[in-house]
């Protein structure tokens, strides 16, 4: 056990959304080496076919257990939804999802358990936050909404812009205002996309003060840390290290996290991903 905490927590995406899981990971966990995966030569996974994205993840699971990581985070919502209990049952490695931390944080911000969904179409597609969240409480009431333009929007660095404003609203009015008695209609909105809290200031000017918006980065580095301290793997002394790597062009990864987080990321390294 020892000689595994060492090494790092391999962090995938289907792009640089996952970036922001990784950077809370990295709060909450600064001793911890980091390995990031961005997929982002076949980036958006959310319309493509669920099995299709199934192998996408094998093959990226397959690359972290070449890297010697003592776990993965599948940061990417849609890939969660497709791919994790498959992925988990092969691997040799624990491997955590966001959907159900996702759903855990929708939870303890909702007074009235009335909680919006807004995904991928994969993720919608799946029922994944629906199921998850009635697991944890069966008298939750659930809706969710497909968002299909905001991943290139966030992609193409147009986050804070007032295209990316009316594309929220197009999402989330219905939820605020259709089919119930109150409103807004739901007091949560979770961000289903670890692309989305990039346009977290659009999502809050058109919610309103009344709805709390919330996603699943802070929740899922704390399982992380719980499942790391439950198998004695946390890491100890030693200076931390952190690598980037990406499937897609190298220079526009770095040019669409730089306008997303507004710094320079490490070198990022070009990498493929072998089917079986």
């Amino acid at each position: 056990m020892s000689q595994r905490s060492g090494l790092p927590i391999g962090v995938f995406d289907s792009g640089v959304g996952g970036l922001t899981v990784l950077r809370e990971l990295r709060r909450q966990l600064p001793a911890e080496s980091t390995v990031y995966l961005g997929d982002e030569a076949r980036m958006p996974y959310g319309p493509r076919p669920a099995a299709e994205v199934l192998e996408f993840t094998r093959q990226a699971m397959r690359w972290f257990a070449s890297r010697g990581c003592k776990l993965v985070v599948i940061a990417c919502n849609t890939a969660t939804s497709a791919a994790l209990e498959a992925v988990r049952d092969e691997s040799a490695v624990p491997i955590i999802g966001v959907v159900r931390p996702g759903a855990a944080a929708a939870l303890a911000a909702s007074a009235r358990r009335a909680i919006g969904v807004l995904a991928t179409v994969g993720t919608v597609r799946s029922g994944a936050y629906v199921r998850a969240v009635r697991d944890l409480d069966p008298f939750a009431d659930v809706v969710q909404r497909a968002c299909p333009k905001l991943v290139p929007l966030v992609e193409a660095g147009r986050a804070g812009t007032p295209e990316a404003l009316a594309a929220v609203r197009e999402y989330v009015g219905p939820l605020l205002s259709e089919g119930g008695v109150v409103t807004p209609v739901v007091d949560t909105l979770l961000l289903g996309c670890t692309h989305y809290p990039l346009l977290r200031e659009e999502f809050a000017a058109v919610a309103g003060p009344a709805v709390r918006v919330v996603d699943s980065a802070t929740t899922t580095a704390l399982a992380v840390r719980e499942v790391l301290a439950s198998h004695r793997l946390l890491a100890g002394e030693g200076r931390p290290t952190h690598e980037v790597c990406a499937t897609g062009p190298v220079a526009r990864f770095r040019d669409v996290a730089r306008t997303i987080f507004g710094e320079d990321l490490p070198e990022v390294s070009g990498v493929a991903l072998a089917g079986p």
